[in-house]
């Protein structure tokens, strides 16, 4: 049960600072680098604005998604046990972002990579969905090389 606990107070405070930092951002905050801008931009399709063809569709799309892993999660208990923070870095990265799409029609961007090559805009719950796949990805990486060594 506490891991249950963990992961709902991380997505939970993911939420919150995502959905902070971007009313910054909706309320004019800009900034101009060599490298980096933050600047506003709604991005109504996915990584890169894929599907953005999709239009209205795609946010109910995010939820069923959302809806379904869940339920798959819920199932698997052993992955939550596993990984409750990483979990709820998704999670609550994830929901931040489908919440944009029906608050702004879009997901609020602002983080614009342009030093030697321009880069997708993303934000701050784009990084924690990163950082959240990253680690489940590198600890089921290290646990099969513990499982090979012993064997």
């Amino acid at each position: 049960m506490k891991k249950y606990f963990y992961l709902s107070i991380v997505a939970v405070v993911i939420f919150i600072i995502d959905q902070y930092i971007k009313m910054v951002f909706l309320n004019g905050y800009r900034v101009d680098s060599d490298c980096i801008s933050l600047i506003l931009t709604l991005n109504r399709g996915v990584a890169f604005s894929m599907f953005s063809f999709l239009g209205e569709s795609l946010k109910y799309i995010q939820v069923g998604v959302i809806l379904i892993v869940l339920i798959y999660l819920l199932y698997e208990k052993e992955i939550i046990k596993k990984f409750p923070i990483p979990i709820g870095l998704i999670l609550g990265a994830g929901i931040s972002n489908i919440y944009d799409r029906f608050s702004e029609g879009a997901v609020v961007d602002y983080i614009f990579w342009h030093c030697g090559f321009n880069f997708a805009i993303f934000n701050f719950a784009d990084v924690m969905i990163d950082i959240g796949i990253g680690v489940i990805l590198l600890f089921t990486y290290l646990d099969f090389s513990r499982r090979d060594i012993k064997q």
